[in-house]
This record gives structure tokens, sequence and C-alpha cells, in this order.
């Protein structure tokens, strides 16, 4: 059987769109039988990863691609680049635990959430990225065409579940209710990345029910790391550049915590 066949039959197709090249290679460096077949089997897995991550980012559904490598630190001093450096190592995803992300708009919390959201894709972990009110209207029109278990069972699925944006907008009774099932089907279970322009003491007003949102923060903050940014907004970064607005208040000091 020809090699091109055989490349077919096993699916190796990213070795056989480059064998060539990779052939030309191990005989400019003289490889021998082992290192030659090393550097083949080399050129399908780096093929295949390449594809698997491209998938998945597309299935996450981010609005945008962000990196840790391109956060400012600098402008965020409050922040604790250690934790975050320990937090992008993903223990946090392969425990289950969970990340919350406080602070004012434009911090920089969706740029933090997506960019430990990338590494956990280079990972090889499946990520769901919704905002607050997409999961809301996700959860209830399934809730009104009677296919809310599965539509649970969906957001259950992915290893970590980015919401985006609690707080912003204040939740009816029925979509603090869901947000509860949700919560607490993924309890230790799988982990999520939640930011939100409100502090804790505040939930209570974002669900309408003091007594949900504790059992909300039970569950969340239980496994939890959090992060609490306290500096200017990037998006008036630019503008104070351009004297536009005055000079920045100094920022607070840093608090971050972590439950286990």
């Amino acid at each position: 059987m020809e090699l091109t066949a055989l490349l077919e039959k096993m699916k190796l197709e990213h070795l056989a769109a480059q064998l060539d090249t990779v052939c030309e290679q191990a005989a400019g460096r003289d490889l021998d039988f082992k290192a030659f077949l090393a550097q083949a089997l080399e050129t399908e897995y780096r093929g295949r990863f390449q594809r698997g991550t491209e998938a998945r980012i597309k299935q996450a559904r981010f609005p945008w691609l962000k990196t840790l490598e391109q956060f400012d630190f600098e402008f965020q001093p409050s922040l604790d680049r250690k934790l975050v450096r320990e937090l992008a190592g993903l223990s946090f995803v392969e425990r289950a635990h969970n990340v919350v992300l406080l602070g004012p708009p434009g911090v920089g919390k969706t740029h933090l959430a997506i960019a430990l959201a990338m590494k956990a894709v280079e990972a090889g972990y499946s990520v769901l990225f919704l905002t607050l009110e997409q999961l809301m209207t996700r959860l209830t029109r399934a809730r009104h065409e009677n296919r809310l278990e599965r539509t649970l069972q969906q957001l259950v699925y992915p290893k970590l579940l980015i919401l985006d944006e609690l707080g912003y907008l204040p939740l009816s009774r029925e979509e603090a209710s869901l947000f509860f099932r949700l919560l607490a089907r993924r309890y230790e279970r799988a982990s999520l990345i939640v930011t939100s322009n409100k502090s804790f003491l505040d939930w209570g007003e974002i669900f309408q029910d003091h007594v949900l949102a504790t059992a909300i923060l039970d569950r969340l903050l239980h496994h939890a790391t959090t992060l609490n940014i306290k500096g200017e907004s990037y998006r008036l970064k630019e503008k104070r550049r351009a004297g536009l607005l005055g000079q920045a208040p100094q920022p607070q000091p840093e608090e971050a915590t972590t439950a286990n």
C-alpha cells in the first residue's frame, strides 16, 4: 500500500500535508529512523493540537481574544500578579474551584476572565463565555419551552464557564432562581469565572432576595478565589492622556482572598 494511502487510512492528515517538508528536514539533519518517526508524529500532533485549540476557541464564543501577556499590570497595581499567575496554572479548573473578579467598569475584569479561559482552552479544557444577560435569556426561554433540564445539562458540561457582567442589571425572581439552579448543578463539578461591578454586600439587590443571594454566595465562594481590582478604567486612560479628564485618583491597597 502506498504511503499516501496509508496516511489517509490512518487519518494522519497533518503529516500528509507536510510530508515533503518533514522528509526534507530529516534528510538535511541526517536523522535516524527513530528520530524521523518522532519528528513525523510530532508534526501530526501539533496539527491536531492546533485544530483542537481553534475548535475550542470557537465553541467558547469569546467576544474577543485576550491574553495575560496583553494585560497592563502596571496600570492596575492593586492586582496581585502572583495570584493571577497561580490562577493561570489552572489548578482551580482541575479542582472545580471558582474565580470571582470584582471591580468598577473598565478595570480589566473581562480581559482577565478571557485570558484565564484562553489558558484553559490551550490546556484542552472545554470553555463557554456568556454575559449574564445571555445566560438569563437562554435559561428563561428554555423554561418557557419546557426544555430547561436539557439546557441546564448543556451548561454544566463546559469545564469552565465564564459569566460576565453580573450586577449591571437586577434579576427577576424567576431569573434569580434559575441562576441558583445552574450554580447548584455546577457546584464542585466544574469551575466558574464570574465578573461583577458590585461588592458581595450588594448581591442581595441584584437577586432581589437576600436569602437567595446568601445561598448563591455560599456555593460560589466555598471554593473560590476573589480578586478585587481597585483601579481606573482603561477606557478613561486615553482620555486622561489626551487631557480630556483630570488626574486619576490614587489606587487603593490590593485585596485578594482565597477560600478553600
